[in-house]
């Protein structure tokens, strides 16, 4: 068990700041920082990608096409509310939260496609 833990500690604390931000927190504003803190805390468990290779272990990986190809109230519904799969916020995050988590996931790119074999 104390092992886990440690595992758990490492992937949780250390690989986000390696692996997870795409956006040096210098290049961030105030908003995004927050947002950035958000997302790793509660949605890059299920929404980020470790490796290039390995899908994402339960969501779709975020970036900021889904605001630019999205209606961005059905985001932020969708945030609020959950899905099935997905818990809600709107108890969680103060509107100002949510407002950061936005400006954030519009600083995501996606990750570069696989070269060809």
């Amino acid at each position: 068990m104390k092992r886990f833990a440690s595992a758990f500690v490492f992937m949780f604390a250390i690989m986000p700041a390696a692996g997870w931000a795409q956006q040096g927190a210098a290049t961030l504003n105030a908003s995004q920082r927050e947002g950035q803190h958000l997302f790793v805390q509660h949605c890059g468990l299920c929404h980020n990608k470790i490796q290039v290779n390995v899908p994402a272990p339960n969501g779709p990986v975020v970036t900021k096409a889904v605001l630019d190809n999205g209606n961005e109230a059905q985001i932020r519904t969708q945030l609020a509310n959950g899905s099935p799969n997905m818990p809600g916020y709107k108890l969680m995050f103060e509107p100002a939260q949510m407002d950061a988590l936005v400006d954030y996931i519009r600083t995501l790119n996606p990750a570069p496609a696989p070269a060809p074999r």
